[in-house]
C-alpha cells in the first residue's frame, strides 16, 4: 500500500497545489480559464496524439471494452438520473448529475496516473474509455438535459446540440488522428514532433494543477442553485456512485467477460482503475452551458476528488 501511495500521492498533491494557489490568490481566478484552454487545446491533445499513435488500434477500438464501459455507464446514469427525478429535479439537473457520476476524469488525471502505475500497457484501455465517454456518454447526457425542451424545440435540436459538443472537443480527434498516423506508419517532422512532445509532457502537471484551481474557484464563486435543484443535497450519493458503484460494476461485469473469453484479462485492471477515478472536472462547464445547477456539480467533483485519494488507492491495492 505504501508503494501505491508513493505513486498516487504526487498526482493528488498537484491537485492540492492548484487548490491552495487559487484559494491564496497566488493564482488569479481570472487565469483559470487560460489554464483550461492550454490543457484542453494544447497539452492534452498532444499527449493523446502521442499515445494514440503508439497504441495498437485493436486496443483503442476493442468492441468488448466499449460494450463493458457502455453497459456500466448506462447503469450509473440510470441510477443517478432516477434518484434526481424522484426528488423533483428537472431534466438538466438529472442529466448533468448522471454525467458527473458516470464520467471519470480520464483525460486530466487518468491517463498520466494509470500510466505511472501500469506503464504503457494501460494507455490503450484508458483512451478507449475516454473515446466512449467523450462521444457517447456525454452526448447521451446532453441530449437528456434537453429532453424537457424537446416538446418545445423538437428532439432534433437536442440531438444537434449534443453532436456539436462532440465535434468541438479536440480530445477524441487527437486520439483518432494519432491512431491514423500509427496505422499509416507516418511520423511527424522532427521539429514538429519535438514541439508536440514538449506540449504533451506539460499536459499532466498543468492538468492536475488546473483541477485544483477549478475546484477552489467553484467554492470561491458559488453559483445560485437553479429552481428545484436547490433541494438536491446529493453530492455524497453521486460521489459514492462514481467512486464505488462504477468501479464495482466494471469489475463484476469485466470478470464475467474475461471468464467467458470475451475480453483479454490484461484489460480488466486498467478499466477498473479508470472507473475508480474521480468525476471529470469539465462536467461543471457543461452544467453551466446546459442550464443545470453548476454549484451542485462542483460539489460532487470536489467530494469525489478528495475522497478518491483513498478509494482509488484502495482499488489499486486490491487489483494489483
Amino acid at each position: 500500500m505504501l508503494a501505491i501511495l508513493a505513486v498516487t500521492l504526487p498526482f493528488f498533491a498537484l491537485v492540492l497545489c492548484g487548490y491552495l494557489a487559487a484559494r491564496a490568490r497566488l493564482l488569479p481566478l481570472d487565469a483559470v480559464p487560460g489554464l483550461n484552454i492550454f490543457v484542453l487545446y494544447f497539452g492534452l491533445p498532444c499527449m493523446l496524439f502521442r499515445f494514440g499513435s503508439s497504441t495498437p488500434p485493436h486496443r483503442l477500438f476493442d468492441p468488448a471494452v466499449a460494450a463493458l464501459w457502455l453497459l456500466c455507464g448506462a447503469v450509473v446514469i440510470a441510477a443517478a438520473a432516477w434518484q434526481a427525478r424522484a426528488r423533483g429535479a428537472g431534466w438538466p439537473d438529472a442529466a448533468m448529475g448522471a454525467l458527473v457520476a458516470a464520467f471519470p476524469n480520464s483525460g486530466f488525471m487518468g491517463v498520466p496516473l494509470i500510466l505511472a502505475l501500469l506503464g504503457d500497457a494501460g494507455a490503450g484501455p484508458v483512451m478507449a474509455t475516454l473515446l466512449v465517454d467523450l462521444v457517447v456518454t456525454t452526448s447521451v447526457c446532453i441530449g437528456l438535459s434537453q429532453w424537457g425542451a424537446a416538446t418545445e424545440h423538437g428532439p432534433a435540436r437536442a440531438v444537434r446540440r449534443a453532436l456539436q459538443g462532440v465535434l468541438r472537443n479536440p480530445m477524441p480527434w487527437s486520439i483518432l488522428l494519432g491512431a491514423l498516423f500509427g496505422v499509416l506508419g507516418v511520423g511527424l517532422w522532427a521539429p514538429l514532433g519535438r514541439t508536440v512532445a514538449l506540449l504533451g509532457d506539460a499536459a499532466s502537471p498543468v492538468a492536475l494543477f488546473t483541477i485544483g484551481a477549478v475546484l477552489a474557484r467553484s467554492q470561491m464563486r458559488p453559483t445560485a442553485a437553479a429552481g428545484d435543484s436547490a433541494r438536491l443535497q446529493d453530492a455524497p450519493l453521486l460521489s459514492a456512485l462514481k467512486l464505488l458503484l462504477h468501479p464495482l460494476l466494471v469489475w463484476g461485469l469485466g470478470c464475467l467477460m474475461v471468464g467467458q473469453g470475451w475480453m483479454a484479462p490484461s484489460m480488466l485492471v486498467p478499466l477498473v482503475m479508470a472507473a475508480a477515478l474521480p468525476a471529470a472536472s469539465n462536467v461543471s462547464l457543461l452544467a453551466e452551458r446546459f442550464g443545470a445547477d453548476n454549484g451542485r456539480i462542483a460539489r460532487v467533483i470536489l467530494w469525489s476528488t478528495a475522497l478518491a485519494f483513498f478509494s482509488f488507492s484502495g482499488f489499486v491495492a486490491l487489483m494489483t
